[in-house]
């Protein structure tokens, strides 16, 4: 049996509780999703799967209901590529 390398979570859910409300984040299967600086631009690669995980976490945080100031925390040890910088998807209702 060969074995590959997983780069990202695998059909995984992650549940954050903000202001009592669950909020519930899936990854599909083979997501890839890597985040560079370039100094005076951020580029976020992604594959199809990892594409669809992104917009998914982003209709959960536009969700109604969902408190401002409620976010998720990407980072290389969490749903990122390794050596990817961290990425931070934030609500904000404020003008």
């Amino acid at each position: 049996m060969t074995s590959r390398p997983v780069r990202g979570p695998i059909e995984s859910t992650h549940v954050t509780v903000t202001d009592g409300a669950a909020l519930v984040f899936t990854w599909d299967a083979d997501s890839r999703i890597e985040v560079r600086n370039l100094g005076s631009e951020v580029v976020i690669e992604a594959n199809a799967a990892g594409l669809r995980t992104l917009a998914g976490h982003l209709l959960v945080l536009a969700g109604e209901g969902v408190s401002d100031g409620a976010h998720l925390h990407l980072e290389d040890s969490n749903g990122l590529e390794d050596g990817s910088v961290g990425l931070v998807l934030e609500r904000s209702d404020e003008e």
